[in-house]
């Protein structure tokens, strides 16, 4: 029984002995090991946008404006004036949005910055916006930019007596395909033009307005998939890239 009192004194002995060999670990704090997170690669020299012309961050902006497509105004420029600025119609009408004097001047613009590229451009937007709210009865959004184009070239005045005839004659006012575009059309005849719901009387360039509306849709278009097709190949590099910085961690 006496030596049970030893006992005690060398088991702790033992156990400091063993703790000490093992570099005093026993109770040390350990650090979690990291997980490996893959980096998210930057690409501050990629824009996420195509280009289309010298003119795209203006068209970008006024597109913000009116919670519109970007490229939709693009295809406007384009199809008014090729992206060229210097542009002027036999009418008058000038910059890149060919827009005319009097409606320029409707919107504010000094003569002097008619033709300036972010002026005659924030003005077009301007105009657009100001039919987009004439045409707010038509729902289907599609059906309301057809008018709204063919407004932004022929004018409000001569599409809405175009309506109020297609109404008479029993036609959709709110459809412009067969409906509203014939009798635009129709307004180049005196039976017509001379109705007294025809306010804005006779109107001989219906061939030059339905070819804008469908050449604007069509470059529109052809904008819309040049953009996603950008923005697929940018989608791609990232991917690859980012599967490269995951492969080398």
């Amino acid at each position: 029984m006496k030596g049970i009192k030893y006992i005690y004194p060398l088991a702790l002995l033992g156990l400091f002995a063993i703790f000490t060999l093992m570099g005093g670990t026993l109770f040390r704090y350990r650090k979690p090991t990291a997980i490996a997170v893959a980096p998210s690669p930057q690409y501050t020299y990629l824009s996420p946008y195509v280009e289309l012309s010298h003119y795209d961050k203006h068209f970008r902006e006024a597109a913000d404006t009116l919670g519109y497509d970007w490229t939709l105004i693009a295809a406007i420029a384009y199809t008014e004036s090729r992206f060229d600025s210097t542009v002027v119609s036999g009418v008058g009408a000038c910059g890149v949005m060919q827009m005319m004097p009097k409606t320029l001047r409707g919107f504010g613009v000094p003569d002097s910055l008619h033709t300036d590229n972010r002026t005659n451009i924030m003005a077009a937007a301007k105009l657009l916006e100001a039919l987009e709210k004439q045409y707010r009865q038509i729902t289907d959004k599609e059906e309301r930019t057809k008018f709204v184009l063919a407004s932004y070239n022929a004018g409000f005045g001569h599409i809405l007596d175009a309506m109020r005839l297609a109404h008479k004659h029993g036609k959709d006012k709110h459809t412009w395909s067969e409906n509203v575009d014939s009798f635009l059309i129709y307004k180049s005849k005196p039976e017509f033009f001379n109705d007294t719901l025809c306010r804005n009387g006779e109107f001989r360039d219906w061939k030059q307005t339905l070819a804008f509306v469908d050449k604007v849709q069509k470059t529109w278009k052809r904008f819309e998939r040049k953009q996603k097709s950008y923005r697929d190949s940018i989608d791609t590099v990232v991917a690859k890239d980012t599967l490269k910085l995951i492969m080398q961690l």
